[in-house]
């Protein structure tokens, strides 16, 4: 085992069976952190890759949409402590579909599986997150309704507002509580939902988001920040 130089020595990540999952999984590991992390199904993924190579990965399954699964993940951890909670999975719809244009099912698939979903994960799984840890959700700088001047990504982005919302109405009915509360924003970044013309690569965004999680343990209330630790406009 390598010497832990992260800041959160045991990580639970939820969603990371490929892209930014696996990338943040691997970058705690390559800090000396064990990493528990889930997948949804039973299916080979890259994080499964990762596995060979890491013994201090365990792999859990678990769909982020299904309350009963959240639940049962809940009940093979009841014993563990982790000094994080971050919360990654995540769906896109296309880039040039309108509000208008995208189907009700694509439109409650995308608001039910960003939006919702992480906050029900964050509300089952909170109490295994160590009373000075940190709990964090993939949130997106699409999610800023300021600086949206462009459009595109409709139901995406409305998604991460949403989220966004509610992850501020958690942290106001959770005052009392001590644990630092993060919205990451990655950046446009190269994998299969961000696309290949996305200007970031995995290497150029990750090992940069993992520093700035780490960097805020303790400082407690929520945050939006991007890879680089600043703040994102709401």
């Amino acid at each position: 085992m390598n010497m832990t130089t992260s800041a959160h020595p045991n990580v639970l990540i939820v969603g990371a069976s490929r892209g930014l999952g696996v990338a943040i999984a691997k970058q705690f590991l390559d800090d000396g952190a064990h990493v528990v992390a889930t997948v949804r199904g039973i299916s080979r993924t890259p994080l499964h890759d990762l596995q060979t190579s890491y013994a201090e990965l365990e792999i859990e399954t678990a769909d982020v949409t299904s309350p009963d699964d959240v639940a049962n993940l809940r009940a093979r951890l009841a014993t563990r402590r982790f000094d994080l909670l971050f919360h990654n999975a995540g769906v896109a719809n296309g880039p040039h579909d309108t509000s208008t244009a995208t189907s009700t099912e694509n439109f409650i698939r995308v608001m039910v599986t960003n939006a919702l979903s992480p906050m029900r994960v964050i509300d089952t799984l909170k109490d295994l997150v160590t009373p000075d840890g940190t709990i964090a959700i993939m949130s997106s700088g699409q999610g800023s309704i300021t600086n949206n001047e462009r459009g595109g990504f409709e139901v995406y982005r409305a998604s991460k507002s949403a989220l966004n919302q509610l992850m501020r109405s958690y942290a106001a009915r959770n005052q009392e509580d001590g644990r630092t509360l993060l919205l990451m924003a990655p950046g446009w970044v190269k994998t299969a939902l961000g696309g290949p013309d996305a200007k970031l690569t995995i290497e150029e965004s990750i090992p940069n988001l993992v520093a700035t999680v780490d960097a805020q343990r303790g400082h407690g209330g929520l945050q939006f920040l991007d890879y680089r630790g600043r703040t994102v406009a709401w």
